[in-house]
């Protein structure tokens, strides 16, 4: 890892009475668990948690959300799929905030193994997406992102700041101690990547439906759930090489 102090969190965009806030790593990772990303949008006085990771995380991201917002005052929390290290503290979630809870319809009925008691506050995320609305103004899209890897699985998209949180796309797997938040070269970048999509993402043909919608999105910056934040030059980067990537089904005869 760098010489900075990620551990606190890093604000990726402020402007006005808009932020959004990447909720810092583990000093250490924890052994065998691969490492994720968490996020708060935060518009007044009102936060969006987007993918707040699982049962481990719990006490560290909570710590870093304190230092820019009351947590009663987390309205919303996104989980893009339903990935234990996605949304395992969700039980957990519910219990420390009043927030409602938004997946994909396709998992309402999974997340219960998670310890989940309450369901009043879950909401369940049509197919074809939709957008949620913070009370202080602001609006996050969630934006269909089926078989990337998950069948049931969401972007969410924030157009004050031009963040698109990615989910899994775009992911990376950090090799021990070499993290890094940004990345500045896409090139030396990719290998970090590349086995990660060949493996989880289902083909090129969905790779490319996704690329081409969000291309026509003024996205500013790719936050993916794992590795490294695209912006800038990388952002179409990224885009025109998942565009072309052979991927899962199209290349099957790798994996069996």
């Amino acid at each position: 890892m760098s010489d900075t102090d990620y551990t606190k969190g890093q604000i990726l965009f402020e402007e006005e009475n808009h932020k959004v806030i990447w909720l810092g790593w583990e000093k250490e990772e924890g052994a065998g668990a691969i490492q994720t990303n968490q996020y708060l949008v935060v518009h007044g006085t009102k936060g969006i948690l987007l993918d707040p990771g699982g049962v481990h995380l719990f006490p560290r991201v909570v710590a870093i959300i304190s230092r820019y917002i009351d947590i009663d005052n987390i309205e919303t929390i996104l989980f893009s799929h339903q990935d234990p290290d996605v949304s395992s503290g969700i039980a957990l979630w519910l219990g420390v905030t009043k927030a409602e809870i938004y997946i994909s319809e396709l998992w309402m009925r999974f997340v219960p193994h998670f310890g989940l008691v309450d369901f009043s506050r879950l909401k369940g995320i049509a197919d074809a997406g939709g957008s949620v609305h913070l009370s202080s103004g602001a609006d996050i899209e969630m934006l269909p992102a089926h078989y990337l890897h998950s069948p049931g699985n969401f972007s969410f998209f924030d157009p004050l700041s031009g963040i698109l949180f990615s989910s899994d796309i775009g992911g990376a797997v950090f090799p021990d101690n070499e993290h890094y938040l940004y990345v500045d070269n896409f090139e030396t970048h990719l290998p970090l990547i590349e086995g990660f999509h060949q493996r989880l993402m289902t083909s090129n043909k969905v790779c490319a439906n996704w690329a081409g919608r969000m291309k026509k999105k003024p996205v500013a910056m790719i936050a993916p759930q794992h590795g490294a934040i695209y912006k800038g030059e990388s952002v179409n980067a990224f885009f025109s090489w998942l565009s072309d990537l052979k991927c899962g089904s199209d290349i099957l005869e790798k994996f069996i």
